[in-house]
């Protein structure tokens, strides 16, 4: 994310200054609640007029030839292209009064844009959401969701050890595809339930897995109670692909009220389904 004003502002009735306060507080608040970002590449900006785009399936990992030559002739890797994907735009609108711009302008009381921070939130909520879950009105599959990727059994977590093994079992299935390191998203349920001690072993269960996936832990209020995802992160298994970044556009007055939105425009483009392994029960 960076700020960057893509609109034409000239009707703005905030000034200069308080459009740039404006955007780094709602991409500030937006930060703090994005969790897919976190481990999943990025893939642009490409610009607002991008508004499809190919999602390439990629092959299985294979091995490398060694020899004293190049007489090994086996198949150079390459991707299957599906039909262009369009990019769906994710939006959220706030208000803010007349009379706080005129108080801000007249009697320079600092405008209150928390409105615009639950919107921030709102659309980084929705931009987890699509990326875990897709959307299946749109033809989006999500890291959760998507054909083909791996499978494991979850498990009853509420036994001391259980997420540690459904965790290693994932981690054996992962391993038949993907090199280290692998990464953990989990529900809020899931993450509490592993702060435990591991029976014997004087080790919380989080900690043992932290230094098991090494690509780190990530909890997400987008997930629904039992579920759980290992995947080996990198843009050559997954990533997140932004037309427009998050980004703030002034509405045009409206009855004395100023609308303003909240926008980003991105797509989850998942290349190897191989690189996930789900959790049945999740």
């Amino acid at each position: 994310m960076s700020l960057e004003q893509l609109f034409d502002e000239s009707d703005n009735p905030l000034s200069a200054e308080e459009q740039s306060l404006l955007l780094a507080r709602v991409i500030a608040a937006a930060k703090q609640h994005l969790v897919g970002r976190r481990f999943v590449d990025l893939f642009g900006p490409l610009g607002p007029g991008v508004d499809a785009l190919r999602i390439d399936r990629g092959p299985s990992t294979d091995r490398a030839s060694l020899d004293l030559g190049f007489s090994d002739e086996s198949e150079p890797l390459h991707r299957a292209t599906l039909a262009p994907t369009a990019i769906p735009i994710i939006y959220r609108d706030f208000l803010i009064h007349w009379r706080d711009l005129a108080a801000a302008h007249d009697h320079a009381i600092p405008l209150d844009f928390s409105v615009a921070e639950q919107a921030a939130i709102a659309c980084a909520q929705r931009e987890d959401a699509l990326l875990f879950y897709g959307d299946a009105s749109l033809g989006i599959p999500g890291l959760l969701s998507i054909p083909n990727r791996f499978q494991t059994t979850l498990g009853d977590w509420q036994q001391s050890g259980e997420g540690l093994a459904a965790v290693v079992r994932a981690a054996e299935v992962l391993r038949q595809e993907n090199p280290l390191p692998y990464a953990l998203l989990l529900s809020p349920r899931l993450f509490s339930l592993l702060h435990r001690v591991v029976e014997a072993s004087g080790t919380l269960e989080i900690d043992a897995i932290r230094s098991l996936v090494q690509g780190g832990v990530y909890v997400s209020s987008q997930l629904t109670a039992d579920a759980a995802a290992l995947v080996a992160p990198g843009a050559q298994n997954f990533d997140l692909a932004v037309s427009l970044d998050l980004n703030v556009a002034y509405l045009g007055p409206d009855q004395m009220e100023h609308p303003f939105r909240v926008l980003e425009a991105v797509l989850p483009r998942i290349k190897r389904p191989q690189a996930i392994c789900t959790f049945d029960g999740a």
